[in-house]
Parts: C-alpha cells; sequence; structure tokens
C-alpha cells in the first residue's frame, strides 16, 4: 500500500478547515440537542490542536464523544453536524496511507457539515451543495495538496458519495479554477 507524507504542519492546517467546516453546522446540533456540549468541546480540541500542535489521548477522547453524541441526536441534520464535529477532531490522526478510507476522514467534517445543512433544509442538495462551495472556497494549499496525494474518490451511489466525491475532484483543481 502506498503511503503519503503529511506533516504535522498539514495536520493544523486540515485540523483549522476541519474545525471551520464542523463548526458552522454546529448550531444545528445544538438545536436538536440542547444542553449536549459534546460535538462543541470537539471543536474546541481541535483548534486547541492547531495552536498547540499535539495529538493527545483528550483529542481522540473528544473525537469519540461527538461520535456517540451523533448516534444519540434524534435529528438527523443534528446527527450529521455532530459527525462532522467527530471528524474534525479525528482530523490530526489520519494516516499516511494513500487509501480512499484515509481520504473520507480529511474530506468527513466538510461532507458531513454540506449533509447536515440540506438535512436542516429538507433534503434541499442545493443547500448541501452551497456548503460544499463554502468550503472548497476556504480549502488551503495545504489542504487541497493533502487531497491530491490520495486515491480520488469514485462518485458512488448514496448523497454522502457524491458529496465526497463533487469535494475531492474540486479540491484536486489548481486553485484558480476552484474559485
Amino acid at each position: 500500500m502506498d503511503e503519503v507524507t503529511i506533516s504535522e504542519e498539514d495536520r493544523r492546517l486540515l485540523g483549522l478547515w476541519a474545525a471551520d467546516c464542523a463548526e458552522r453546522v454546529l448550531p444545528l446540533f445544538e438545536a436538536g440537542a440542547p444542553g449536549d456540549t459534546r460535538p462543541r468541546e470537539a471543536i474546541e480540541g481541535i483548534r486547541a490542536f492547531v495552536r498547540e500542535g499535539r495529538r493527545t489521548a483528550r483529542l481522540r477522547s473528544l473525537a469519540w464523544a461527538a461520535h456517540a453524541a451523533a448516534r444519540e441526536a434524534g435529528d438527523p441534520a443534528a446527527t450529521a453536524a455532530a459527525r462532522a464535529a467527530c471528524c474534525a477532531a479525528a482530523s490530526p490522526y489520519i494516516h499516511p496511507l494513500a487509501t480512499p478510507h484515509q481520504s473520507k476522514h480529511a474530506l468527513g467534517p466538510a461532507v458531513y457539515g454540506a449533509r447536515a445543512r440540506e438535512l436542516a433544509a429538507g433534503g434541499d442538495a442545493g443547500t448541501g451543495d452551497e456548503e460544499l462551495r463554502w468550503a472548497i472556497g476556504r480549502a488551503s494549499p495545504a489542504v487541497c495538496g493533502l487531497v491530491r496525494r490520495m486515491p480520488a474518490r469514485s462518485p458512488g451511489r448514496s448523497r454522502l458519495d457524491v458529496l465526497y466525491h463533487r469535494l475531492d475532484e474540486a479540491l484536486r483543481l489548481d486553485e484558480a479554477l476552484r474559485r
């Protein structure tokens, strides 16, 4: 299996983008699960990693807690928003394996953010596409470079697969073409 080089700076820049993507949909979780702070704490954890640059057991625990919050949320939009937070907190743990599974970890915060938006809008795919455009416009060259080093994602069959594919495809484009 091929490996890709992932520097600590790549991890921090991915974490920053991931936190931004997840934070945008955090209100959707909090509206659906008032009082549950686990996704917010996961986003705060990834922001601390970006500042301090240390992957800790606490950050991993925060990611798992946000994952549990997603399972427990009764609203599909809240579930997707909590998954975005989980993926954001887990982003520094991406492995240097060139597999679609690893690219899924890198893209998850934006994809689940887009899915949360469209679920909150009654399934309006245009709302999800708009959220992806926001994420694409905010992706740093380091995030795009990391995605380019991973295998390209296929379109798949589910709506999530389509969102992953569109995001992956767009981040592989030259910066001038993405904007």
